[in-house]
């Protein structure tokens, strides 16, 4: 067993993490591709689609009232979910229903983003059958388009095998106050409206799932520094995803009830 015990929580160093790092860019390649908003379909449908784009890059200002946490959907989800290995959402429509271990149950779609919303945002989802639960399914289902249901995951996920030792906390904190802090700041609070907090009161909580070492590890390693993505060696990846991961943040509210609010038969 390792030594080292992660704090639970979602974190991504999503932002960039170097000084020149700690700008806006434009949409990549990747992104123009899967997602064009002048291929949408016409009339509702398209409205839809374009709002659940909206809600992934700007979950703040769209969500409002659904989230705690200083944080959007795109800080995990780059370049709005269309980045491989940077949280890519493409296929992702074709997985579902599918057994989830921690639920202990099968889940839809929806369950999965209400997680995210749970979670990640330290927040609550909202209902099934809103106009912003549709938009995002709307969505995940356009970047999935093409892809047939019931495929596997592709091999564009980000999780890696750990090294065998133990990560190296010293170099980890050596390494975010080199390459981290200019956008995240020394104290992790990140920049509102621009980079996520990645601990503190902020910041996601302590149940969400990218809070495990391998998926921090492998998303570190595959995307950051944002200017230079791929540039850190898996050790240091390792090591800086561990230092991240044993500061404080939110507990997850697990006995708090989740409603939806009612709607007649005629709704539906």
């Amino acid at each position: 067993m390792r030594r080292f015990t992660p704090v639970l929580g979602f974190v991504v160093l999503a932002a960039a993490v170097g000084i020149t790092a700690c700008s806006r860019g434009a949409s990549s390649p990747g992104e123009a591709r899967l997602y064009d908003p002048a291929a949408l379909p016409t009339g509702a449908l398209g409205k839809s689609i374009a709002y659940g784009h909206d809600i992934v890059v700007d979950t703040q200002r769209t969500m409002n009232g659904y989230v705690r946490a200083r944080m959007n959907c795109a800080a995990c989800h780059i370049d709005a979910g269309t980045k491989p290995k940077g949280g890519s959402f493409a296929g992702t429509y074709a997985r579902f229903p599918q057994w989830n271990a921690r639920a202990k149950r099968v889940i839809a779609l929806q369950d999965r983003i209400a997680e995210c919303f749970l979670y990640s945002m330290n927040g609550r989802p909202p209902a099934y059958y809103s106009r912003e639960m549709v938009a995002v399914v709307a969505y995940i289902a356009w970047l999935s388009r093409g892809t047939p249901v019931g495929a596997t995951r592709s091999s564009d996920g980000y999780i890696v095998p750990l090294p065998k030792a133990s990560p190296n906390l010293t170099n980890g904190a050596r390494l975010y106050a080199a390459d981290c802090a200019a956008c995240h700041g020394a104290s992790g609070a990140g920049v509102s409206g621009a980079f996520p907090p990645l601990w503190g009161a902020a910041s996601f909580n302590a149940g969400a799932g990218m809070a495990h070492l391998d998926r921090m590890t492998g998303f570190v390693h595959s995307n950051m520094p944002k200017n230079a993505p791929g540039s850190l060696s898996l050790a240091d990846a390792y090591d800086v995803s561990a230092w991240v991961l044993t500061h404080h943040r939110p507990q997850f509210g697990r006995t708090v009830e989740v409603e939806s609010s009612p709607r007649p038969a005629g709704y539906f």
